[in-house]
């Protein structure tokens, strides 16, 4: 799991990714964590304002802060697509 928090680096950015680093480690998740502070590369997703939140390349939130409890559902809700989608693909010889 990809995980980007979007952001200038401002404090409320900073909070959303110091959640988002909490439940991933509650949740014991196999995620990278990127914090993305480039405009040009923030532009890039369908977001207006910051901070904002990109799991997989889908934005799931922007321009506030989530709760602790909004993150835990986008990050399960990600876990199910990528089990319903197969995730990796393992030869088995």
């Amino acid at each position: 799991m990809i995980i980007k928090i979007l952001g200038p680096g401002c404090s409320r950015c900073h909070q959303v990714e110091q959640t988002v680093e909490e439940v991933v480690k509650e949740l014991s998740i196999d995620a990278d964590i990127e914090y993305v502070k480039d405009i040009k590369k923030i532009m890039e997703y369908p977001i207006l304002t910051t901070p904002g939140v990109v799991i997989n390349e889908a934005l799931v939130c922007s321009g506030r802060i989530p709760s602790k409890a909004e993150v835990t559902t986008f990050l399960t809700t990600a876990l199910t697509k990528e089990d319903e989608t197969g995730g990796e693909i393992i030869a088995i010889d």
